[in-house]
């Protein structure tokens, strides 16, 4: 098939030359290159930003959580039977959680203290509800007696091992030591001595070093709150539906209790994650933009350099939209070149994301990517087909849009004018 000479012309005036047009079309396509490489890069790191987060909340909490206003729920045997019957639950568990002080016990007398979150399970039940028993990295997951297992971070800051023991105290007993010491009779309260039996990596910053996980038994005796617990954790068979179960569980049990998702106790993180989502990918955007503009920057000087040419094809028989298609293409054809690289580039980023990454922390000398702030150790990436899908085509729509005004402008010339040019 025979080329049609509108895009013969196109691409034989896209082929670079040395001139001052050739040098802005290929700025241009650089430009196109790059927006659409950044755009890809940082949608797909967000998008796994916000799937590695949800994977991470829900792996160490339950998808909703049932309280009662008293703060104690009483008989919670008969209460989690009743919820495990309930259509699209998987599973029904009691917790409890409380911070408490505690110290390490050192050969060398030289304890190191913090103050985490205890809470209390029941070790039966944790590997229906949450990642834990699965993710011991040393120790085993083992909370008989009077044994804990504890964050890896929390191991390394505090230089514990499987095997050691530390003290807890809870609120109540350091209040009952300064209420003593100002009534002017100091009472020394013995502290409760745990061992740790395992370290466990859930892949989330917070929780591996803030949270203490010991049996519902331990807590009740530490916190001396009988035989209650502060709530059930429920788990479904899709966490999608957390919204509509937590309805009708508030429906079912009254108003003695109240029902929690993992939207709203996440609420702030995963909504400050999706609107900075959204607003990077309008400002990135601005970038394509900018592109277009460079475009229609190089057509316009184009187009006034090929003035004469202009004048014979339509003197020849060139209709105006042959003239018009014939800038018009350029545009496209330096929106499809940018575009390809682009996603060449982006794809290539992502996939050696995190070693450019390690590389750039060795060059500078610190860490550009602390997981202390961004909860995670390594940068995360998803790539959503619909999300590439739509930077291409919107990259490729602004490109075409540049080249409308200079393709018109070019197609109304007359031929006698045209000729006439100088």
């Amino acid at each position: 098939m025979r080329m049609p000479f509108e895009l013969l012309l196109s691409l034989r005036y896209l082929k670079p030359k040395r001139t001052f047009v050739s040098v802005i079309s290929i700025i241009s396509t650089i430009g196109v290159t790059l927006g659409v490489a950044v755009l890809i890069i940082v949608m797909s790191v967000m998008s796994g930003f916000d799937r590695d987060l949800h994977e991470k909340i829900l792996g160490f909490n339950p998808h909703i959580k049932i309280y009662s206003h008293t703060g104690e729920v009483y008989r919670y045997e008969q209460l989690c039977d009743q919820i495990t019957h309930m259509e699209h639950v998987k599973a029904v568990a009691p917790f409890s959680i409380g911070q408490v002080w505690m110290e390490t016990q050192p050969d060398d007398d030289s304890p190191k203290g913090m103050a985490p979150y205890l809470r209390g399970i029941d070790p039966s039940m944790e590997d229906q509800i949450s990642v834990l028993p699965k993710s011991i990295v040393d120790g085993e997951f083992d909370l008989s007696g009077r044994g804990l297992v504890i964050g890896s971070v929390m191991a390394r800051n505090l230089h514990l091992d499987v095997g050691d023991v530390v003290a807890l105290y809870s609120p109540s007993q350091l209040q009952k030591m300064r209420l003593s010491q100002e009534a002017g009779e100091p009472e020394a309260i013995l502290a409760d001595n745990y061992e740790v039996k395992g370290i466990y990596d859930v892949g989330f910053f917070e929780y591996n070093a803030s949270f203490l996980i010991t049996s519902m038994m331990n807590f009740q005796e530490l916190f001396n709150t009988g035989d209650t617990v502060q709530g059930l954790m429920v788990m479904l068979d899709d966490p999608r539906n957390c919204d509509a179960i937590a309805k009708k569980l508030d429906d079912a049990l009254g108003f003695s209790y109240y029902v929690s998702t993992w939207k709203e106790e996440n609420a702030q993180l995963v909504n400050a994650l999706a609107v900075e989502k959204n607003v990077m990918f309008y400002i990135l955007f601005l970038i394509m933009i900018v592109a277009g503009f460079g475009i229609a920057n190089a057509l316009i000087t184009f187009v006034f350099q090929k003035t004469r040419e202009i004048g014979i094809l339509k003197a020849i028989g060139a209709t105006r939209m042959q003239i018009l298609f014939i800038f018009l293409n350029q545009s496209l054809m330096v929106g499809i070149i940018g575009v390809l690289c682009g996603f060449g580039l982006g794809m290539t980023a992502i996939a050696f994301r995190n070693e450019f990454l390690q590389f750039m922390n060795r060059m500078t000398g610190f860490e550009l990517f602390p997981a202390e702030l961004y909860f995670f150790s390594e940068l995360p990436a998803m790539i959503i087909p619909s999300d590439v899908i739509m930077i291409c085509c919107g990259s490729l729509l602004i490109c075409l849009l540049s080249g409308i005004l200079p393709a018109a402008h070019a197609s109304r010339q007359h031929p006698v004018t045209s000729l006439r040019h100088e």
